[in-house]
Parts: structure tokens; C-alpha cells; sequence
């Protein structure tokens, strides 16, 4: 007798069902919007928040490292300077922090039916870009403003590889998050060292400083972090302002490969058995 689907418990070491994720895409679209509806369910702006808060982020920045500080910005407007870091920050964490703890928040769905466990991830990866997209397009309004005004803002041809950016970094933050989804499983307490982590990971980020500022006895620490290439260049793409080692790029690039394996394998390998240990 043949079967429409056989669900087994044995699987390869990278087990990776594509088909079924194109198949169960309308699973996806559900949990995107259940984390959409939740989030903003019974407030007053709703998605607004979504602008509201990196405003508020950048108002702060500004004071404090601009002028209490007085970090510069390698000639970028402040508003342009802080306001792209911040987005690109978030959505890192985002992904991450969404990706981290998919195992406890979902055992009670995960223990009763059958569906490709990576879609969960992916869902809030979607739910992170959504909400990055229309900081995004604030983004482009303020960038408009200041080219209009006459102000050296000068963006590039390569701003149009920004979806590939939008990849790179998402990736990187969602496999990020598995890692630590499929570790926390048993070890409780990286949840706290989490937060902890990504609170120190922004000092060592080109976020709220350009890279160029960066002393050169601690530019080893850049090097090795796959999110200051991405922050640079982002920078230059779209303000054409910032230089980035050709080293440090395929750093972060290879980094990330490394991180998206390591992701997808614990991820895969921990989904057969999460349930007998949450």
C-alpha cells in the first residue's frame, strides 16, 4: 500500500524536507499572522509601534553618544546614521530572539501534530522583515528628504542588492536562534545569558559609531563579528559614506554559512526529541 505521507522518526543527518516546506507554506502565512495578531492584539496604534520605537531609539542615540559623547558619524546625517543602524540591529535580534525559545513556546502544538517544525522559524523571520520593511520605507522617505535638501547623500547601485543583505543578516540572526532553541531545550539558563549577549554584541558593532572610528588594536573583534560587515555596508550602499576590508566581508560571509549549518543540523536533530525533554 502506498502512502501519501510516512512520518518516521529515523531521518538522514541533515534532513531537510523543501517540498514539504513549499506544501505547508499556508502554515507558514498562519503563524506569521498569529504573531502579528498577538503582538499588536487590543492596542491602540498597533503597527505604528513599529516606528515609533526606532524614532524614540534614535532621539537617544543621538543625545548620548552624539552629543554627550560626541561620537561622529563619519559625515552621515544623525537622523540617516543611527535610524539605519537601529533597523538593522533590530532585525538581527528579532530574528534571533524569535528563533531562540521555538521549542518551549510551541511544544504545546509541537506535541500534537505533525508538520515540518522549520516553518515555525521561518514564520518569525517573516514577522521580523515585515516589520523592518516598513521601517525600510521611513528609511527611504528621510533619505529622500536629505537628497532633495542638497545634503551629501550619495547611494549607490549596490543599494539594490539589499534584498541579499536582507538574507544574509535574517539568516544569520534565525540560525542564531535555533542554535540557542535547540540548546535551551536542556540548559534553561542561556536564555538569561541571551539577553546578556546581545546587550554586549551591540558595544562591539559598528551600531551607534562607524567602523573607520574603531581603534586598530580592537579592530580583531570586528573581525570576527559577521554583523559589522553588513553595518558598514549598508552604509556605504545607501549613504556612500565607509570602507570595509574585502577580509572582513568574507569573514562575516563565512561565519554565517558556518552558523546557518550549525543552525539547521542542531535544529533538525533536536525537533526528533524535544518533546521528551521540554
Amino acid at each position: 500500500m502506498d502512502w501519501d505521507l510516512t512520518v518516521s522518526s529515523k531521518h538522514k543527518f541533515l534532513d531537510i524536507k523543501f517540498r514539504e516546506l513549499i506544501r505547508y507554506r499556508d502554515l507558514v502565512m498562519m503563524f506569521f499572522v498569529r504573531d502579528f495578531t498577538i503582538t499588536y492584539k487590543q492596542t491602540v496604534l498597533g503597527p505604528l509601534w513599529y516606528l515609533i520605537s526606532p524614532f524614540f531609539s534614535t532621539a537617544v542615540y543621538a543625545f548620548v553618544f552624539g552629543n554627550i559623547a560626541g561620537i561622529g558619524t563619519g559625515g552621515i546625517p544623525v537622523l540617516l546614521f543611527y535610524y539605519g543602524g537601529h533597523m538593522l540591529w533590530n532585525f538581527f535580534t528579532a530574528c534571533l530572539n524569535n528563533a531562540s525559545n521555538i521549542f518551549l513556546v510551541n511544544s504545546g502544538v509541537f506535541s500534537k501534530v505533525y508538520f515540518p517544525r522549520l516553518a515555525v522559524p521561518i514564520a518569525t523571520t517573516f514577522s521580523a522583515l515585515f516589520k523592518m520593511m516598513i521601517q525600510f520605507a521611513m528609511l527611504m522617505v528621510f533619505l529622500v528628504y536629505y537628497a532633495c535638501t542638497g545634503t551629501a547623500v550619495r547611494p549607490s547601485v549596490y543599494a539594490f542588492l539589499f534584498p541579499l543583505m536582507i538574507i544574509w543578516v535574517g539568516g544569520l540572526g534565525t540560525c542564531c536562534g535555533m542554535i540557542f532553541s535547540a540548546l535551551t531545550t536542556k540548559y534553561r539558563d542561556l536564555n538569561h545569558v541571551l539577553g546578556l549577549a546581545l546587550s554586549l554584541a551591540m558595544y562591539v558593532t559598528p551600531v551607534i559609531y562607524p567602523l573607520a572610528q574603531v581603534p586598530e588594536q580592537f579592530k580583531f573583534f570586528f573581525y570576527i563579528n559577521p554583523l559589522s560587515a553588513p553595518m558598514e555596508l549598508f552604509r556605504i550602499w545607501f549613504y556612500g559614506t565607509g570602507a570595509v576590508p574585502l577580509e572582513m566581508t568574507l569573514i562575516s560571509i563565512g561565519v554565517t554559512a558556518l552558523v546557518c549549518f550549525l543552525g539547521l543540523v542542531l535544529f533538525t536533530q533536536t525537533e526528533r526529541t524535544s518533546m521528551d525533554v521540554v
